[in-house]
């Protein structure tokens, strides 16, 4: 049974638009007496009930766009509107701030989303059996899209051109002096190197600091772990020499910093790629073709680009979206 399904239906009571208000607020009260693993599984359910109720006033759009969080998902379901209403003429609204993932996933399962960004490393996070372990890049995704299609009838799309995964970082200037372009660069000098992380990454078993030691044979002079959200300022301001970091965030950008090749192939592949109910293409032709042009059009600096112009410049989503696609004369001027 899905997340969405365990945190409830749509029910009968007369509450605001036909939700039972009544029972998510007792059980926001519930939640204080529950351990923490409780309340966070809680508070998830209910963020996804509240989210999408408040979305569910009013007429329902044709098709509904969910988007995470994080920035890149909220320009790419702008883009996607806008593609969609312009190619077919239908109604789209876009359903922001899911929390995370299996929200997602949820929500799609559950038709109250029809359309989001998802990335080819969902695999790995127990969907469904996997035909084999692999970090190859093309068989992560194949098994992506053959495997969402059989176990939920989701037609993944392929991938928009970049990856969002973990990328050793250093500062540019450094990158350029030492002529460090892949992780296997910095092996020389990486046991004078601090190392600022964030605190998880160190203890994870199967993609964690022990076995990235082992598969490249460095091991760095000292590791400082920390919340991910402060490696970019650490390495900026030289507290640290080289730090993980994810490998479209804008702070790349802002603060001059340089990814690093993974070129032992060490983390997974997370392409990002539309995903959506396949019976929407059925329910409303045209709307895969109206997302076509994005497929594969859109690399790594342009997505750190387009986050930067959000995230630092602090314009508004939709007009980062529309003004990339006014640019690549994919809807009118």
């Amino acid at each position: 049974m899905s997340l969405a399904r365990r945190c409830g239906e749509r029910g009968t009571d007369k509450g605001r638009c036909g939700w039972r208000w009544p029972k998510a607020a007792t059980a926001l009260k519930a939640l204080a007496g529950k351990p923490r693993a409780a309340r966070t599984a809680a508070s998830a359910c209910l963020v996804l009930l509240l989210t999408l109720a408040g979305a569910g006033c009013g007429a329902r759009p044709d098709l509904r766009i969910g988007a995470q969080t994080f920035t890149e998902t909220k320009i790419l379901a702008e883009m996607y509107k806008a593609l969609i209403e312009q190619k077919t003429g239908l109604d789209v609204k876009v359903i922001p701030d899911l929390a995370a993932s299996p929200l997602v996933f949820s929500a799609l399962d559950r038709g109250d989303i029809d359309l989001a960004t998802l990335y080819s490393g969902e695999i790995f996070n127990n969907h469904f059996p996997l035909e084999s372990l692999t970090k190859d890049r093309a068989e992560v995704l194949r098994q992506a899209q053959e495997g969402f299609d059989r176990y939920y009838g989701f037609d993944w799309m392929d991938p928009l051109g970049f990856e969002n995964t973990y990328a050793f970082t250093v500062r540019r200037q450094v990158a350029e002096a030492s002529g460090y372009r892949s992780i296997s660069d910095i092996k020389p000098d990486a046991a004078s190197m601090r190392f600022g992380v964030d605190t998880s990454w160190l203890e994870r078993a199967s993609d964690g600091y022990p076995a990235f030691r082992q598969e490249y044979g460095i091991s760095f002079a000292k590791a400082y772990p920390m919340e991910l959200s402060l490696v970019y300022t650490a390495v900026k301001n030289e507290q640290v020499d080289i730090v993980l970091a994810y490998s479209t965030d804008a702070r790349l950008k802002a603060f001059d910093l340089q990814t690093l090749q993974d070129d032992r192939h060490f983390f997974p592949p997370y392409d990002a790629s539309p995903v959506m109910r396949k019976e929407m293409e059925a329910l409303h032709p045209g709307v895969k073709e109206a997302l076509r042009p994005l497929i594969g059009a859109i690399d790594a600096e342009t997505m750190i680009g387009l986050n930067y112009q959000v995230d630092i410049e602090k314009k508004s989503e939709r007009e980062v979206a529309l003004a990339y696609l006014k640019q690549k004369g994919l809807i009118p001027k």
